[in-house]
């Protein structure tokens, strides 16, 4: 440590709502804190030098600023303030930590409490605030959308293409010309076709399912299974404005009611998207699956297409359930290749599970807005037997992409899954024999030991809680050039293929692959793109060392996978606004929930009827120490020894909702009647007053005085109410579980 002490550390300040920061080290070492007083003079987001001053009791360092490397430029967004004749700007992302100053002269045509985008003139210093100029008024806080300006600026999100990739774009054809089609396998008289979601503007992949046969027998023993991806390489090409405005976005982003997009609507919804009876361009995936799920023969090759039908998801499960409906009834010529498709999935399916991949099934929510903006409701969306059959056909056509660059030792962007850490994977093992289910994970972990713990926990009242430490034990998927498998679907490799619409690393595979199909390499470089066997830049030759490209595709998958976490805290940012927005029309009303996470601070509960997650503070789980036990992922009362774990069925109340925050606040509640009832149904079983009081009262946990009182004499008698249980009779009580 002593050492450390000495060192000079560079790295990202990241501020916190509380006024503290820490230092982001640029050598992935464990972060360094920074005091309130040191984030005087510093903003979230700027690039520091710092010394390491001390260690606290745990060993944590924390740093003291000796420089500004680099400060942030990009605007930052908050709310015009006028107080005491003062111009302020209270920033929306509270990680700022300061209020920033602005003369008079410099508010433009804002006026007090619009959302305006700010640029600093004056940076902090330990003694002055921050002093900026409006750059940017957004509008009013309470205007349809606004939450989506916000966060398209606060995470720096790409939002408007480049006036040169606009007459790119413009430039392009309504249609394919006929000198598109040239040197392309002619596929419009397949029937392929388009399945996915109602709200789907953009279609990335269309297919197609026939009988066919392996070796020389009479009847088929397998399938010909077609996946025909948009070819957007055909138009985006490298280095030019499409391609570096799409490079820089990396994804499409997806917000409740608006997309922004990679690509230019008129190729995402246009020239590139499978719309039906339209011919496109696309490169195929054209497979042969056998009876037991696996990929016997494919080949790639770059086609024309006609998509015969959009199908949705509904209508598509709805034929496969009832053939003779009225849904099938309306598309009978398609109904024989929709019922070849499922019983490819079926194989496939097979397959998957002989792997070991993980099928952890998981409740995912869609927001419904109304015309303004505003939450109308939050519904569950329900995955069918159409989903899971075109997340299977994805899947395969990845995987032959992945195994046809890998086979001609190309480099690429490969999407990695690694399994668990070390800490991550003793975390785990701690926790299953803690729960002491006779099971656990080895040393080094196959994705099989994790569908065994999964299905084998799958009935229990404890499985939720059993799969979320499951998956929380599994790290992050990312791109890189660095083939290392996916773990979670049992792969030895496996790219992105199936999405260039809205995916970069798709695209540069679409462009590896053409590539090799021609006997050409496909070169990148330095965040720009070029496809040439000779490469120069600026007129000196540009090195083709492996260890060079490859460096230049890991610095190529990084930028993606930054940018695709970007656009996730983006999309959770305005969920989380519109969900705080809504539940500030649900104040003091009890609901009843799930626990979905346990932290030393206290407990997530996600509501049953709403689909919202609040906190419920550990302050407001009743007069007793709680203890977190890591090992068992719960909270334990020390007197009552009432426990809360991720699964333990609860009742709240919706205490305060924070919006600048995205912050919901719950307290505990109960039914003080069913408690009584069970008090009764105790000392009916010969229990005296103060053991029943002591558990069942304690269990209450500040419901009211009473069950304090007796919780406080009690000194924590046994027998206490398992929450899990409590929550269980109140169901039945009103008839829901």
């Amino acid at each position: 440590m002593g050492a450390e002490l000495m060192a000079e550390i560079e790295g990202t300040v990241q501020g916190h709502r509380d006024g503290h920061g820490f230092v982001i080290r640029e050598d992935r070492q464990p972060d360094i804190y920074l005091s309130q007083q040191e984030m005087r003079a510093v903003l979230h987001r700027d690039r520091v030098r710092v010394r390491i001053v001390r260690f606290d009791r745990k060993g944590r360092p924390e740093g003291r600023v000796l420089e500004i490397l680099e400060r942030r430029k990009s605007p930052i967004i908050g709310r015009l303030l006028h107080e005491s004749g003062i111009w302020l700007v209270a920033p929306e992302d509270k990680r700022y930590g300061q209020d920033i100053m602005v003369p008079k002269n410099a508010i433009a045509n804002a006026t007090a409490g619009q959302v305006v985008a700010i640029e600093l003139t004056e940076p902090p210093s330990m003694y002055s605030q921050p002093v900026g100029r409006v750059t940017e008024v957004l509008g009013e806080i309470d205007d349809p959308g606004m939450e989506i300006e916000i966060a398209v600026r606060k995470y720096e999100v790409p939002h408007r293409f480049s006036p040169e990739t606009l007459a790119q774009a413009a430039g392009l054809p309504e249609k394919i010309r006929p000198a598109d089609r040239r040197h392309r396998i002619d596929l419009t008289d397949v029937p392929l076709v388009t399945i996915d979601g109602e709200d789907a503007r953009d279609f990335d992949d269309a297919v197609y399912c026939e009988p066919a046969k392996i070796g020389r027998v009479k009847a088929p023993n397998a399938w010909r299974l077609v996946v025909a991806i948009a070819d957007v390489s055909h138009y985006v090409k490298p280095g030019e404005p499409l391609d570096e405005d799409a490079y820089e976005r990396a994804t499409s982003v997806y917000f409740p009611r608006r997309v922004i997009p990679m690509l230019p609507e008129k190729l995402s919804n246009g020239l590139c998207s499978l719309n039906p009876n339209e011919d496109r361009l696309a490169m195929v995936c054209d497979m042969i699956v056998d009876a037991h799920g696996e990929v016997h023969a494919y080949q790639f090759f770059p086609a024309v297409i006609c998509s015969h039908a959009r199908f949705t998801y509904t209508e598509v499960a709805a034929i496969l359930a009832n053939t003779r409906g009225p849904e099938a009834a309306r598309r009978a010529e398609l109904v024989p290749h929709l019922l070849h498709l499922h019983e490819v999935y079926r194989a496939l399916l097979k397959q998957r599970t002989q792997r070991g991949a993980m099928d952890f099934e998981t409740t995912e929510t869609q927001i419904v807005c109304d015309e303004n903006g505003r939450i109308e409701k939050i519904v569950p969306r329900t995955r069918n037997d159409a989903h899971r059959l075109i997340e299977e056909a994805m899947l395969a056509a990845n995987v032959c992409s992945a195994d046809f660059i890998a086979r001609a030792k190309h480099p690429a962007l490969y999407r990695v899954h690694e399994g668990p850490t070390p800490e991550k994977r003793t975390l785990l093992q701690n926790y299953l024999k803690a729960l002491g289910l006779g099971l656990s994970i080895s040393e080094d972990p196959h994705p099989k030991e994790y569908q065994a713990i999964a299905a084998a926990t799958k009935d229990r009242p404890d499985a939720l809680q059993i799969h979320t430490m499951l998956l929380r034990s599994m790290q992050q998927a990312i791109y890189t050039g660095t083939n290392a498998g996916h773990f979670g679907l049992a792969y030895e490799a496996y790219t992105h293929f199936t999405s260039p619409i809205r995916r970069y690393p798709d695209l540069l595979v679409h462009r590896v692959i053409k590539a090799l199909l021609t006997g050409r390499r496909y070169h990148l470089l330095g965040g720009t793109v070029e496809e040439a066997p000779k490469h120069r830049q600026g007129g000196k030759p540009v090195p083709r060392h492996a260890s060079d490209e490859l460096e230049q595709w890991e610095a190529a998958g990084a930028h993606c996978s930054a940018n695709e976490r970007r656009a996730d805290e983006a999309s959770r940012d305005v969920e989380a606004w519109l969900k705080c927005r809504y539940m500030r029309e649900h104040l003091g009303e009890e609901y009843a929930g799930t626990v979905s996470a346990v932290t030393g601070f206290g407990l997530f509960v996600t509501l049953d009827a709403l689909y919202v997650e609040g906190l419920v503070h550990i302050t407001e789980l009743g007069g007793e120490y709680y203890r977190f036990d890591e090992a068992r992922q719960e909270l334990r009362g020390e007197r009552s020894g009432i426990r809360y774990a991720v699964g333990a069925r609860v009742r709240v109340q919706v205490m305060r909702v924070d919006l600048d925050g995205r912050k919901i606040d719950f307290r505990m509640v109960r039914d003080n009647e069913d408690d009584a009832a069970r008090l009764r149904a105790r000392r009916e079983r010969g229990l005296d007053k103060s053991e029943a009081e002591g558990g069942e009262l304690a269990a209450v946990r500040g419901a009211d005085r009473a069950a304090k009182k007796a919780a406080k004499s009690s000194r924590g008698g046994k027998g206490a109410a398992h929450p899990v249980r409590a929550a269980k009779n109140a169901a039945r009580k009103s008839g829901k579980r």
